[in-house]
This record gives C-alpha cells, structure tokens and sequence, in this order.
C-alpha cells in the first residue's frame, strides 16, 4: 500500500501516482492517455473555460508525462508528487478532466447530483475546487475521460470491517487498485 496525502485531494494524487507508475512502463498507455489530456484541453475551451485557466495545468500535466518516457525512478516519480505545487497543478488538471467529463455528459450526470443543482454549478462547487473530496461521480467521470480503469476496495467500519469492491467504469479491466476508508484514499497493490 502506498499512503496519500490526506489533504481532500487524495483520490485525485492516488489517481495520477498510480497511472504515472503505469505509465512509465506502456508506451501505448502513454500515447492513448496524452491524446485523452488534448482531448480535454480542447474540450475545456469548447466550454467556456479561458485558455489562461487551462493552459498552465496542461502544459505541467504534458511535461510530467514527457519526463515520464524517459523513464525516471520511482523515487523521482515520488518527487514530483511531493512537490506541492507540481502535484496541486497535475490534480488541478485531473479535477478540470472531471469536471470537462460531467458537463459533457451533463443529461446523464444531472440525474444524480443533489439539490436539483446544474451540473456546471454542481462542478464549480465539488469537482474544482482543491481540496474537495471525491465521490462516485467524480470517479465514474474521471475514468470515464480518460479510460482508466479503477477498482476501489471501501473499507466501511459499520460492516465490521468488511471491503466491498467496486469497479470504475463498470465492467471495466481495472489497472489501478485504490484503498478508500471514510474521508481517504490510498494505492493498493497486488
């Protein structure tokens, strides 16, 4: 198991860390996940979003992947996600993808969000903002975008403990296992 920082952001670094391993050892996977990361860029601009809000967070998102072909250690790896600020921007980036996803798919989204809320107002307020924590939605969002899959192991302490298993998207072949106990996320490995 690795640990995340506990700071809100956890699924989002738990997310990018363990597809980052991934990444550094499948070139194909590192070809197909830069091509979903220019899809959303212009999807963000296709929304609205101005490219001085989006340009920063993709451009560090592209170098860290750039940096990845060359196949840096684990420990540099690490580096880069205990950097505060490299990360914050890569989760930033990831956040944006997610919020990108929902309100392209916004007919489908909407029907699960609380409070009768639009889903552009339900994104400014939970999915963009750092330091907001994830749920099923921002999940199924992210993984949907980038065609990741992700199976999240929930350790609930009203069940005695029990792990329920869940997949992202369903029925998906997941490549990154992730931890999740009330209010955190961590990497599992197998």
């Amino acid at each position: 198991m690795r640990r995340t920082r506990g700071d809100g952001n956890c699924f989002f670094r738990a997310f990018g860390f363990a597809h980052f391993e991934r990444l550094m050892m499948d070139k194909e996977e590192m070809r197909r996940f830069k091509e979903a990361a220019a899809k959303y860029r212009d999807t963000l601009f296709e929304l609205g979003y101005t490219q001085f809000t989006v340009e920063d967070f993709h451009d560090v998102m592209i170098e860290t992947l750039d940096n990845l072909e060359k196949k840096p250690s684990i420990d540099e790896l690490l580096a880069t996600f205990r950097d505060q600020g490299l990360s914050d921007y890569l989760v930033v980036f990831l956040r944006l993808i997610t919020s990108a996803h929902l309100q392209k798919e916004a007919a489908f989204f909407e029907n699960f969000i609380d409070g009768n809320r639009p889903v552009k107002e339900f994104c400014s307020q939970e999915v963009e903002p750092p330091g907001k924590e994830s749920d099923h939605l921002h999940i199924i969002a992210l993984t949907q975008a980038t065609g990741v899959g992700v199976r999240v192991a929930y350790m609930d302490r009203t069940l005695g403990g029990k792990v329920t298993i869940h997949d992202f998207p369903e029925g998906c072949e997941p490549t990154i296992q992730l931890l999740y106990r009330p209010g955190h996320y961590d990497i599992l490995y197998k």
